[in-house]
């Protein structure tokens, strides 16, 4: 029986953090953004732009974070990360010019790799497994409330400051809340590793060349680029339709707990489905609720029933992801693994919004973009059921798989 310690104050410190990282890094910029071009002159385009480069820089850097973490623990790696959240939040506070800007985001992507959910799974799926699911559902709701908590916490702080000493306030915070949690409360011995139900590890390089895991990436980035066009687009599909702006923002809003209730019901669907049939059904239900808001027009009350479905989906299909690697591969190579399998999601979310906005037009507007996100994701719950490896059962070792050198690469 493999025994390990379970440190008692990282997952409420991955609860805080994770809500102060996800707020001010990320939820922070939507809100100061209008401020931002305002101030500035600069393009909405290109501000967007650098935010989305600091995404794509995420996901690259977040292959390199999960090797790290597999060998060396969560300590090191959120604690740096933390460090660099601060730096990169106060270049862009500070910049000068765009090409700077541009600089604060591409440092505030190396931030996100190594402070963002990723790492912070890696840390609980290890520390935690085989009860991890609870632990990684205690997390994402705590991370659901960073939007909640910080967003209009800047819009205060935006209200009495610029754009600028927002970011200089914020970038504080961060320091004050982020660093100490990660340097002290992640100090537990990092566990070895258990193979999964038992079985020989399989090499991360193998597992990683495999059929299924690719299916699996491939599956996961059409679902995100579905998903995350669905969110920034909602609000011009209502608007198009006669909505006001704050019944939009109201719906958007309710689906953002829709996607926290969601979260909950994790661990029963878990108990009680196949990973095959959990993973193809949560994909098709995102599809099937995207053509939902292509299908109901109206009324307001059906709209808003809708948002908080798909949100409740959103929410599943989150720790979808984060319990991917260990159903199927077991936690010996978790950060690794799932750092490759998150890059095409991250690269997907990061470039959705940009693609949306871009094929409303030549679709004639929003409506016909959902149906045409709708199949998006259905394609994806396609590929779901050829995401499963081998029976353990059934599946011979490689020689490369026994020798612990290679496992290790």
């Amino acid at each position: 029986m493999w025994h390990r310690s379970r440190p008692r104050a990282a997952l409420p410190a991955l609860c805080a953090t994770q809500i102060t990282s996800w707020g001010i890094v990320y939820y922070a910029f939507p809100v100061l953004n209008p401020q931002i071009t305002a101030a500035t002159g600069w393009p909405a385009g290109m501000t967007t732009a650098a935010f989305s480069l600091g995404l794509v820089v995420s996901a690259l850097a977040g292959i390199r974070v999960g090797r790290i973490l597999d060998h060396r623990g969560p300590r090191a790696v959120m604690t740096t990360g933390s460090v660099l959240a601060a730096v990169g939040l106060l270049t862009v506070a500070l910049t000068p010019n765009l090409p700077v800007f541009f600089l604060g985001w591409a440092l505030a992507g190396l931030a996100m790799a190594a402070t963002f959910y990723q790492p912070a799974f890696a840390a609980l799926t290890r520390w935690h497994a085989p009860d991890h699911v609870r632990a990684l559902t205690i997390v994402t709701l705590a991370g659901g409330l960073a939007s909640t908590v910080f967003a209009p916490l800047t819009a205060l702080l935006a209200d009495h400051l610029t754009w600028r000493d927002t970011y200089l306030v914020l970038a504080l915070v961060l320091a004050l809340v982020t660093i100490p949690a990660h340097a002290l409360a992640l100090r537990a011995p990092w566990p070895e590793a258990a193979d999964h139900d038992g079985q020989p590890g399989t090499g991360a390089g193998t597992v990683a060349r495999s059929r299924p895991f690719w299916m699996l990436a491939i599956a996961f980035a059409l679902s995100a680029f579905a998903m995350y066009a669905v969110v920034i687009a909602l609000v011009p599909l209502m608007l198009e339709r006669g909505y006001t702006t704050s019944q939009a923002a109201w719906a958007l809003g309710l689906g953002g707990a829709g996607q926290t209730l969601g979260r909950t019901l994790y661990a029963t669907l878990a108990r009680h489905t196949t990973i095959p049939v959990r993973t193809t059904a949560l994909i098709a239900l995102g599809g099937l609720t995207t053509a939902a808001f292509t299908l109901v027009p109206g009324p307001y009350a059906l709209i808003v029933a809708v948002s908080i479905a798909a949100g409740m989906v959103r929410g599943n299909l989150t720790l979808l992801q984060a319990t991917a690697i260990t159903d199927r591969w077991g936690t010996t190579h978790y950060g690794r693994l799932s750092g490759i399998l998150a890059a095409p999601a991250t690269i997907a979310s990061a470039v959705a919004p940009f693609a949306g906005a871009a094929l409303a037009l030549p679709f004639g507007g929003y409506t016909d973009l959902f149906g045409l996100l709708a199949a998006v994701s259905l394609t994806a719950a396609l590929t779901a059921p050829w995401t499963n490896p081998p029976a353990p059962t059934t599946a011979r070792a490689t020689p490369a798989d026994d020798v612990p050198s290679r496992t290790r690469s």
